[in-house]
């Protein structure tokens, strides 16, 4: 998969670009601020609807513009002779507008996932470093590109979990004997109920995908660094989930562990098992709950512990070494995907001035036959020549083939 054309309208700096692009490594050269981050990004929210510089929509509309347009056309594969157009409008403050082959969709999310991408960047050194919420943010980002439904799943939890924290709160002085009033209880089993479906649902999507994930991670932290390389990543849950091992260890092969089960006939026994853990746990800990006004149990509370050795990642890995940890578990998404069938675009946004010569030797030498691999650099000489290929000069809002 990859774009071979790129217009952009009244996106972030730009008025106005028409791109051309290829199959193969294309790199844009150009000193900070003077847009060349944009381009990628422009792809990278096409793909997923989201960013990983911003929040927010509305820095992606130029100032002074109310709306902003992305659009790619965007080949199946090397010697595919498939392709598509892709087209979004964003519009801060109303709904976005989509288009596939230029016929409009019914939400602009349908178009998540018809366009692959994994992107590397300066701030994922936070998945190793920073709070739990960026190792979750990861992972979730991960299955929705392996199975963009899950998308829906990741949204509808994120509504449940607002509108059950919500009902905490409002219960906090309500308490009778330890307990809140008949009414309140049976609202409050309610909002577990949803809590604890769409949490198991996403809870086995995170599971398996970490499983499939954590050979290509290893592999991938071996091949760029060189030395101290045995790089690990364990789950940590709210929930004991020692019952589903228990599950997994007596399970007849019969059920379906790839997070895309849209009915009741394909619901996974481990999913089944997950729903009554997270039912169960909040049961346990509702008077907790009622009294902290916030949902304690459940995949917004979980987190992954990254090891290299017997050491954690965090708070023991040195600079370089959280470097190419959080490079590795981005190469390892790539591969994962790709062993999912997927040729992703792979976009590494400013990261080999971060690297030694040796890791970007290393990691030059790891992706440089990807089907396309989009580099921002502010200094060309910062790139490998493993990675020669076009290249293009972004300066004050132009971008011009460098020749």
């Amino acid at each position: 998969m990859y774009v071979d054309h790129l217009q952009l309208t009244d996106f972030r700096s730009y008025e106005s670009v028409d791109l051309p692009l290829d199959a193969g490594v294309t790199t844009f050269v150009g000193a900070n601020g003077q847009g060349k981050t944009n381009l990628v990004e422009a792809i990278e929210y096409l793909s997923t609807m989201s960013s990983h510089r911003v929040a927010s929509e509305v820095p992606l509309v130029r100032s002074g513009a109310a709306r902003a347009v992305v659009r790619a056309r965007v080949h199946a594969g090397l010697g595919d002779p498939r392709q598509l157009t892709l087209e979004l409008e964003l519009n801060p403050g109303k709904a976005n507008r989509a288009k596939l082959n230029r016929a409009p969709l019914r939400s602009a999310r349908e178009i998540i996932g018809v366009l692959r991408s994994v992107v590397f960047s300066p701030v994922d050194i936070a998945i190793v470093k920073g709070d739990p919420s960026e190792r979750r943010r990861f992972i979730d980002d991960l299955i929705v590109a392996r199975w963009p439904r899950l998308a829906g799943v990741r949204g509808d939890y994120d509504r449940v979990l607002r509108q059950r924290n919500t009902l905490l709160k409002s219960l906090g002085g309500r308490l009778r004997d330890g307990q809140p009033p008949g009414e309140a209880a049976d609202t409050l089993d309610v909002w577990d109920a949803h809590l604890a479906q769409t949490g198991a649902e996403l809870l086995e999507a995170r599971l398996t995908t970490l499983a499939d994930l954590a050979p290509h991670v290893g592999k991938a932290y071996a091949d760029i660094a060189p030395t101290n390389n045995d790089a690990a990543a364990e789950y940590r849950a709210s929930v004991d989930l020692g019952a589903l091992r228990q599950a997994q260890g007596t399970s007849d092969g019969q059920g379906v562990n790839d997070g895309r089960g849209t009915s009741d006939a394909q619901v996974s026994s481990e999913r089944a098992v997950l729903t009554d853990l997270l039912t169960n746990a909040m049961a346990e800990r509702r008077v907790e709950e009622i009294q902290r006004g916030v949902s304690l149990v459940g995949p917004h509370r979980d987190d992954i512990t990254l090891s290299l050795g017997m050491l954690p990642a965090k708070g023991y890995a040195s600079h370089g070494e959280s470097w190419s940890f959080a490079l590795a578990l981005r190469l390892g998404s790539f591969h994962l995907l790709r062993a999912d069938g997927v040729e992703p675009v792979l976009i590494l946004d400013d990261v080999f001035a971060e690297l030694d010569s040796v890791r970007r030797e290393r990691l030059a030498s790891g992706v440089r036959l990807a089907e396309q691999v989009l580099v921002t650099a502010a200094v060309g000489a910062d790139v490998p020549e493993l990675l020669a290929g076009r290249r293009f000069r972004v300066a004050d809002g132009d971008v011009t083939p460098d020749v």
